[in-house]
């Protein structure tokens, strides 16, 4: 890839000079580090030294820990096996309530039907009471509580008192179809479950009562039912269940017991998407999602007390996760659940103007389709106070970079970020010292030794290959659940270069240090022999009007690979062969003729997971006539029909 001479946005001396990492760097000089010119300088820092690194940003951030211990890291036998402060006892949850104030801790809204504030005194006082609660209940170090819950104050106080006495947090949203939570907490044998009552969407009230029931009567494991009063639904048809206020009541809010932890203990599990199989249940490490996050919040995305952090996100997604984490570094959260085109496009930016939010966190899919409403927020909101736009779940289409910068806001950093659920962080993402070019992200992420493989394992640049880590991290997971023998585990990550981190992700290292993200390894496709990446595709396809979006597969024929993309089209669009010649010309102009698709179909949807990211692997069994078993990963799993037995996929 050529070098873009131009940046998009360049951050202003003041900026860099304002900035944590700035004060970090300083930190690090202090304790004898070179003196650092460039952000690829600490990053190297950061990766060459890196027990230095991690144990620097914990005494930057006072982090608050029993014993922190002398020894930084021990490195084991295989990546997988080094071990991060091996002495030390902590608690995530005390890291996040530090401060006990009147100043808010967060704001809260439910679409337009509900809002809400809590003030961080107010916070700790709920954590507090159901702490103690929890406690009564019989739930100890090691006990899992898992939830279906919406992204709701109440559910992050729950996760925080669940963390407070070290049991083993769990979540999914409320919309998981009752085999999909089946297939997550079925796993892991939770002893309490949090529910709610429903939730809100588009305009419209959903009852989960009745599905919560029936996954309970699964679920023989749990002993306790608390439900979060929301949306009004019938919470009687919920069995043995008490409503949250009756659960805490009795119990008073003074100061938090906080069970002191070590750093691998388990924090919470995640899960893989589940659309190829039952779902990974990964586990996370309590001392290690800590570092990682504050790694993120304080010095890569440079948030600060003052800042108002949102991340449009539910509880199935590890952005939850993530956003909880920027209490620890003082931010008020902004929380939202619903639909974030109700009751118009302009609901998210509303709230933008109406909290003075400064980090607006979204998915690269939402930008896209504000661009192609034609709406320009910046021009009917004022936007002062935002100073920071992120995106991930996708690739950001270079198209996407241009809008923000022009329909958005001019002089703001765009950081595009790119990790998994895996690591419940970042590989590459944004700085807050680096200037932004279109199309990349910008960087590898602090501790990380980020590099991109070919084939034969050598590190190419300005080539397409697999996104690797080739040294240890603090958020690497600490195991998967019911693996005992660690060859899932192995599998996932190790199997395809010997000791080094494989992530799945088809990238590239530009010639500005900056990266792409081509797509998903596993999704690749390979037509004559020659991988090309469906980001590539996409993002000269969402350039085309008459296109909502699309997707696109590899599909067996006549002993090789040929290219399908299947369109979803705006309102009034006809896939006639001028579209179709339209879209093939400029998938040709800007990306290359291989990449130009064999067949292009319109379909009316396209089938995604709960957190927005399309499915391509789901979609290819479907087109070569194989099953997909687990349906529920899917927002909405009836769309797969559209694919099955095309007609013109049979010539």
């Amino acid at each position: 890839m050529e070098r873009i001479e131009s940046p998009l946005w360049t951050p202003s001396k003041a900026r860099v000079q304002e900035s944590n990492l700035t004060r970090f760097a300083a930190f690090l000089e202090g304790r004898g580090a070179p003196a650092f010119s460039s952000y690829r300088d600490i990053h190297g820092y950061s990766v060459a030294e890196s027990g230095e690194f991690w144990a620097a940003l914990w005494d930057f951030c006072g982090v608050k820990a029993a014993v922190r211990g002398e020894r930084v890291f021990e490195p084991g036998a295989a990546m997988a096996e080094g071990r991060f402060f091996p002495e030390a006892r902590l608690n995530y949850a005390q890291n996040l309530l530090v401060r006990n104030d009147d100043s808010d801790a967060l704001a809260f809204r439910g679409e337009d039907r509900v809002k809400q504030r809590l003030s961080r005194r107010q916070l700790n006082a709920l954590v507090a009471r159901l702490s103690r609660a929890l406690r009564a209940a019989g739930i100890r170090e090691g006990d899992r509580v898992c939830a279906v819950v919406p992204n709701h104050p109440q559910t992050l106080a729950a996760f925080l008192a669940v963390a407070s006495i070290g049991a083993i947090w769990s979540s999914c949203s409320p919309d998981f179809g009752e085999r999909g939570i089946l297939d997550r907490f079925g796993q892991i044998e939770p002893k309490l479950m949090l529910v709610c009552d429903g939730y809100f969407y588009a305009g419209k009230t959903i009852d989960v009562s009745e599905k919560c029931a029936a996954v309970l009567k699964e679920l023989k494991s749990v002993t306790r039912t608390v439900a979060i009063g929301y949306a009004g639904g019938e919470v009687s048809r919920i069995p043995s269940s008490a409503r949250l206020e009756d659960f805490i009541a009795g119990f008073d809010d003074g100061p938090i017991e906080f069970a002191q932890m070590p750093f691998d203990h388990p924090l919470y599990i995640l899960y893989s998407s589940g659309t190829t199989g039952i779902p990974k249940c990964i586990v996370h490490r309590t001392g290690g999602i800590l570092l990682k996050h504050l790694a993120e919040h304080v010095l890569n995305t440079d948030t600060k007390p003052s800042d108002r952090l949102f991340y449009f996100t539910t509880c199935g997604w590890m952005m939850w996760n993530w956003q909880v984490s920027g209490l620890a570094a003082g931010a008020t959260l902004l929380l939202y659940d619903g639909s974030p085109f109700h009751p118009g496009p302009e609901a998210l930016f509303d709230y933008a103007e109406q909290e003075g939010m400064t980090i607006f966190g979204t998915s690269a899919k939402y930008i896209d389709a504000v661009k192609k409403t034609g709406w320009r927020p910046g021009d009917t909101h004022k936007l002062a106070a935002l100073r920071t736009m992120m995106s991930t779940g996708s690739p950001l289409a270079a198209e996407s970079f241009d809008f923000v910068y022009d329909g958005i806001k001019s002089d703001m950093h765009l950081a595009s970020i790119s990790g998994g659920t895996d690591i419940c962080g970042c590989f590459v993402g944004g700085n807050p010292w680096s200037p932004v070019y279109r199309g990349e992200i910008q960087g590898p992420m602090l501790g990380m030794a980020v590099d991109v493989f070919d084939d034969a394992g050598k590190p190419v640049r300005e080539e397409k290959g697999e996104l690797v880590c080739t040294t240890p991290f603090p958020s690497m997971p600490a195991m998967f659940w019911n693996d005992a023998d660690g060859q899932k585990y192995h599998n996932a990550y190790f199997g395809r270069f010997v000791n080094i981190w494989c992530h799945g992700d088809f990238a590239e290292i530009t010639a500005n240090d900056g990266l792409i993200i081509h797509g998903r390894s596993d999704a690749t496709l390979n037509p004559g022999g020659v991988r090309i990446g469906t980001a590539e595709i996409y993002s000269q396809v969402e350039t085309i009007p008459e296109v909502l979006e699309a997707i696109a597969i590899g599909q067996d024929w006549d002993n090789d690979v040929r290219v399908v993309l299947f369109v979803k089209l705006r309102e009034g669009a006809v896939l006639d062969e001028a579209l179709a010649k339209k879209i093939k010309n400029q998938i040709r102009k800007g990306a290359s003729p291989r990449h130009v698709p064999a067949k292009i179909l319109a379909v009316a949807d396209i089938p995604r997971t709960k957190s927005g990211k399309i499915v391509e692997l789901a979609v290819r069994d479907i087109v070569h006539g194989r099953i997909v078993k687990n349906r529920d990963a899917l927002a909405n799993p009836e769309a797969l029909e559209l694919f099955k037995d095309l007609a013109e996929l049979k010539a």
